[in-house]
Formats: structure tokens, sequence, C-alpha cells
């Protein structure tokens, strides 16, 4: 597997993560033989260093550093929020043109992995603005309703919590396609046979940082993706961006 590099230079790499891969390996997907980071460091030839992290199923911008001190570097960068980042994902339902999501998270934590964490902590502050890019209507009965509505909405979260923008659009009933956690079932099995889809419609689309060693503003964008784009098109969406 080739993976597409968005930006590299001896400091610092970024790829386009695929929708599927794990970033690193981890106890909660013992079978999984294929990793971001492995990947990576195969198809350059050179050793990378984690700096923030990606869902599995989310595909999208992932930067690695290519040393231990410019990861500390980049790690701070997001630590201290001077990183943006913007996702796209394709929701259920019309939503308003644009808002805010304040609903704060409590931790998930996985029984496996998480066993001796705190079990009782507060929940924290989480935040998303989203906006509206496009909405369509399919004649397509999905439970009790006779069409099925959508909207295509970018995301800018101001938190980092564990599928933040995930149980975010739950929360305000409208969850994204494709998510098998906290997305509707029905939707989804109606995309599944609809359209073949076999992914989450969530993307990383962009990430703006700061070069860890020049100083320079750089940004990083990712596709879509085929099935994601082929998913808009057979809703009657033409304009991608």
């Amino acid at each position: 597997m080739m993976l597409s590099i968005l930006y590299q230079d001896e400091h610092i790499v970024a790829i386009d993560k695929p929708s599927g891969l794990l970033v690193h390996r981890s106890l909660i997907d013992k079978r999984e033989t294929r990793f971001a980071l492995q990947t990576t460091r195969d198809q350059i030839g050179q050793y990378v260093y984690p700096v923030h992290r990606l869902d599995k199923p989310t595909s999208g911008v992932l930067v690695m550093a290519l040393s231990p001190e410019i990861a500390t570097k980049l790690t701070q960068q997001f630590s201290q929020k001077q990183i943006t980042k913007k996702y796209m994902a394709l929701v259920r339902g019309h939503t308003s043109g644009e808002g805010i999501i304040d609903y704060a998270l409590k931790e998930e934590l996985d029984k496996m992995t998480d066993r001796n964490a705190q079990q009782d902590k507060p929940a924290q502050e989480a935040i998303t603005h989203y906006k509206t890019l496009w909405q369509g209507e399919i004649a397509q009965p999905v439970g009790r309703y006779p069409t099925a509505r959508y909207s295509l909405v970018s995301l800018t979260p101001e938190t980092g919590r564990k599928h933040q923008i995930r149980r975010h659009m739950k929360h305000i009933f409208h969850p994204i396609v494709g998510d098998t956690t906290h997305g509707d079932g029905k939707h989804n099995a109606m995309f599944r046979e609809r359209f073949g889809l076999s992914r989450l419609l969530l993307v990383a689309k962009e990430l703006n940082l700061e070069h860890p060693v020049t100083g320079k503003p750089i940004k990083l964008a990712a596709s879509l993706g085929d099935e994601f784009e082929r998913v808009l098109s057979g809703l009657g969406c033409s304009d991608f961006e």
C-alpha cells in the first residue's frame, strides 16, 4: 500500500491517511497488520514520530515528525491550540446555516486499554464550530419518512476530545453517515445498499501549522477520497469544496 504524501522535508512528513487505517498498533485491534506510522516509515525509509492521531475510520491529514526534537515542538503546537484543523462530513438531516456546539464530553474509556484509568472523571469542555456547505434530499424512504435529507458540513473543533466531532453531531441530532458507533443504523444501512458505502464520511480535510524550524505557515489539505465523492455525486452534490 502506497500512501499519498501531502508534504515532506527533512523535519516533518504529512500523509493523506485512508479510512480504515490505524495510526499505530493498538490492543483494541490486535488483528490489524497495517499502520500509518510503519507504512510511512517504510515508504520514505526513515523513522517517524507521531504528534497527533486520527480515528481509524476517519481519513485525512496526518502529520508526523522526523525526529524526537521536532515531535516535541509539534506536540506543543497542538497542546497550545496553535494548530487549526478543518473537517468535512456528510450528516443526516438539514443542519442550520452555521453554529457552535458547546457541549462537555465525558471521556470514553475502553474496557481493555483504559481499565486502570480514573473511571469517574468529570465531563471536559468540548467546542465545535460548524458551517453548512450543501443540503440535499432524495426520494428514499428511511424509517417512517418518505424522503431522506442530508447536509455536507465543514467542522472546526476548538478542543480535541475523543470522538468529539462524531459525538457532537449526534448530540445535535445530525449524526455522521457511516458512523457505526454514534450514527443512525437505518441511514447507514441505506447507504451501504444504495451506494456500497463502507466507511465513515468524515475527513480531516485541512490542517494549518507553523513550521517547527522555519516558523513559516504551512497549509495541508487532503482529498475527500473517491468513495466520499462518489456518494456526494449520487446525492446530487457536485461541488465538493
